[in-house]
């Protein structure tokens, strides 16, 4: 029984950080994760029920990491009391060696080989909101901007300045070009940090794009290296859904152009990487930090005591990713499955009449609702939104959430589901739309 305080009107202060709304949660990105916890679908018992579509979350191919531990039993359980007690003991800022090993020999598999990692600088966080939010302060001062291309991903409001006292000064991209980052975005982003007195420390570009589904180009990715560089200043490469591209090839990593480069002013990226979508282990809470910066190594490192990943998961998981028989035939069937299911729901939507940006990557698409709308502003976009959410019961996020500058797209998300639910996600849409058009 849950027992209630009265809070009286000089209740006792609390810290800048901790009555700061600068965490984001108020966005719609959220409510409507709070409509989905309040009412969720199930095909049984809640069929009426809030569909969720607003999660990045990767449950295609997690049959094939049960069949593993099942076949490994020995690497989930405890074993052995020595065992046991290395778990139980052991705790380091470096983390097992072992571990980081497997992980710098992954994010080469799922790059195709074309990109090399050392395992000494690979910084272990609990996930890559830890590993963003911890670059974010070795590399800024509160009051400093980070920029970053729109549309992004909503946590960063969140991740990259809640707590850091920094500051995001948007890229503004749009569907002009698909989307894609230009030398005048960011020289434009830059002057508008001037303009505001905000010193820019770096770049903050998502590769594959959250929400945009779809990878950044090789001459694209040299543009923003050599900006920079020009500038200055650091980049931070979030490849969280790198095994995510549909094949290997699409997806070029920023250590690719750099390796082409022989690594010249490599001082100043980092990669961000993490288990949570391309393994679909969320829960784990597993990422990391690699930098070609000795002195960002070594901090990070340091700073990573706040956010380190138990001694038992290291284990387990560096078993696993070592598996190359594994790991071969998860990469391989992940993006196959990611493939079919993006296909069904870009065909599903293109036979209802909706078109979406055109995507190789990542567990959700980019859908283009602007007809739909009433008014083509963000009140028409949230008014639409609204409606999706609690008439049509599906969680989408709107592409004002994730600072679209224009209304009318959304962020559909397709993995976390059986096929089945998306099928019926689909229908609602398609009735949707036809009492849409019925009615006007």
């Amino acid at each position: 029984m849950a027992v209630e305080i009265a809070q009286s009107p000089s209740s006792v202060g609390l810290s800048k950080i901790a009555v700061s709304a600068t965490h984001g949660e108020d966005s719609p990105y959220f409510a409507g994760w709070k409509a989905y916890d309040e009412n969720p679908y199930d095909e049984s018992s809640n069929p009426s029920g809030v569909i969720q579509m607003g999660l990045a979350e990767n449950q295609v191919s997690f049959d094939l990491v049960e069949e593993y531990l099942e076949k490994h039993s020995e690497d989930s359980n405890r074993g052995s009391s020595t065992r046991f007690r290395e778990n139980a003991l052991f705790q380091d800022y470096h983390g097992l060696l072992s571990f980081r090993k497997a992980m710098a020999s992954f994010m080469e598999q799922i790059r195709g080989r074309r990109a090399k990692f050392d395992p000494q600088r690979i910084v272990l966080t609990a996930g890559a909101t830890a590993a963003n939010e911890l670059l974010t302060f070795i590399l800024a001062d509160p009051g400093d901007a980070l920029l970053v291309p729109t549309p992004y991903y909503p946590g960063f409001d969140r991740d990259l300045r809640w707590r850091t006292g920094v500051n995001i000064v948007p890229i503004h991209c749009d569907s002009s070009n698909n989307f894609q980052i230009t030398p005048q975005a960011l020289e434009a982003a830059y002057s508008e940090a001037e303009v505001k007195n905000m010193k820019v420390r770096g770049v903050l570009i998502t590769n594959p794009s959250n929400p945009l589904g779809a990878t950044i180009q090789r001459v694209v990715l040299q543009q923003i290296l050599d900006f920079v560089i020009k500038k200055n200043i650091h980049l931070v490469s979030d490849e969280i859904y790198s095994g995510s591209a549909f094949s290997s090839s699409k997806f070029i990593s920023i250590a690719e152009i750099l390796e082409d480069r022989k690594y010249k002013d490599s001082e100043r990226v980092h990669i961000v990487y993490s288990l949570s979508k391309d393994l679909g282990l969320p829960g784990f809470r597993v990422g990391t930090i690699y930098s070609y910066n000795d002195k960002v190594v070594t901090t990070a490192r340091r700073m990573s005591s706040f956010t380190l990943i138990s001694s038992q998961t290291q284990h387990l998981l560096a078993s696993m990713l070592s598996n190359k028989e594994f790991t071969e035939k998860y990469i391989k069937t992940n993006r196959e499955r990611l493939r079919k299911r993006y296909d069904m729901i870009i065909e599903g939507l293109k036979s209802t009449g909706i078109e979406c940006l055109k995507g190789n990557a990542g567990l959700f698409c980019w859908m283009n609702l602007s007809p739909f709308l009433d008014t083509p502003t963000k009140e028409g976009e949230l008014a639409l939104w609204n409606s999706m959410v609690h008439e049509v019961k599906l969680n989408i996020s709107p592409g004002s959430s994730c600072h679209c500058s224009e209304p009318g797209w959304f962020r559909v998300c397709f993995a976390n589901m059986s096929e089945q639910t998306l099928e019926v996600a689909m229908k609602r849409i398609h009735d949707f739309v036809e009492q849409r058009e019925r009615s006007s």
